[in-house]
């Protein structure tokens, strides 16, 4: 049996699994298992199919009919033109907050830039990679997450510049910085229950406070500014629903020029605000940074 028979022989098992296209999900998990780029597998598919390759395949076939994403399944995602390691500890990075990105890229070069809650490090890696002269610090509460961030860092080739540190947001933090970037859970408990199956592989924790979507906000906001220099900025993903709400947080805050952005979509997907005023942290204790 070659790749296009055994393609065509399976396809209705992916049926019910919501794809802009199933042969396409099928050809980048078949080049996955013969180890080529997805854009070449049409060269390949009257290639015969090994045993272990067809185990294999098959596996993969059945964990997308489960609907895991193809992502988690071939464990890399690519975000800002770059591929991303991905597994179960980490958010699968996703083309809305590549919206943030933008949002980072459009102001002058930031120095000294801190991403809360990195996860894969998709945006505080790829601000080290666009901008090479700026120090990035990309924290995380989980270890795992961080695993998964150190392992993409080597892949960019961004190690001189990246420092992690597992910390509760501010809690491990020190220093101050001219950008604060985040793309924190903003999913209230209620929408939990109404995600797309895909989705749901992701880690809970990256997704959910398991309340009303803005603790998170709610903390970053008021605690941001004394972590900020003068002139800093901090840019948030959001949930489409919540661009008043934390724009308003913003604002008691203290932060100004506070503005909603756009996804690609056209609906609310980031807020931004600057810090004019001085840092709040009188003394900071010098307790180091690691590479976890």
């Amino acid at each position: 049996m070659n790749w296009q028979e055994l393609i065509l022989s399976v396809r209705h098992r992916l049926s019910a699994v919501k794809t802009e296209d199933v042969m396409r999900d099928l050809r980048i998990l078949a080049a996955h298992v013969i180890e080529v780029d997805a854009s070449r597998m049409t060269l390949h598919m009257h290639d015969d199919v090994s045993a272990n390759q067809r185990e294999l395949f098959e596996a993969l076939v059945d964990g997308r009919s489960a609907h895991m994403p193809i992502s988690k399944l071939i464990k890399r995602r690519l975000f800002w033109g770059r591929e991303f390691s991905v597994d179960f500890d980490v958010l699968d990075p996703r083309a809305d907050t590549e919206t943030l990105i933008a949002a980072c890229l459009e102001l002058k070069l930031k120095t000294n830039v801190l991403d809360l809650g990195t996860g894969s490090g998709a945006i505080g890696l790829t601000l080290a990679a666009e901008w090479p002269r700026a120090n990035v610090l990309c924290t995380d509460i989980s270890e795992g997450a961080l695993t998964i961030a150190r392992q993409n860092m080597n892949q960019i080739g961004v190690a001189d510049t990246v420092r992690f540190q597992v910390s509760d947001w501010f809690d491990k933090v020190i220093g101050t910085y001219d950008l604060i970037v985040s793309n924190p859970p903003y999913i209230s408990l209620d929408e939990w229950q109404t995600l797309d199956l895909e989705v749901q592989f992701d880690p809970k924790i990256a997704l959910t406070d398991n309340g009303d979507g803005l603790s998170a906000y709610r903390i970053i906001a008021a605690q941001a500014g004394a972590y900020l220099e003068k002139g800093g900025h901090l840019i948030v993903e959001i949930g489409h629903q919540q661009g008043r709400a934390v724009q308003a947080l913003f604002d008691a805050a203290g932060f100004t020029q506070v503005k909603c952005l756009p996804d690609m979509a056209g609906r609310d997907r980031v807020v931004s605000g600057l810090w004019s005023g001085e840092h709040a942290l009188a003394v900071q204790n010098y307790r180091g940074f690691s590479r976890v």
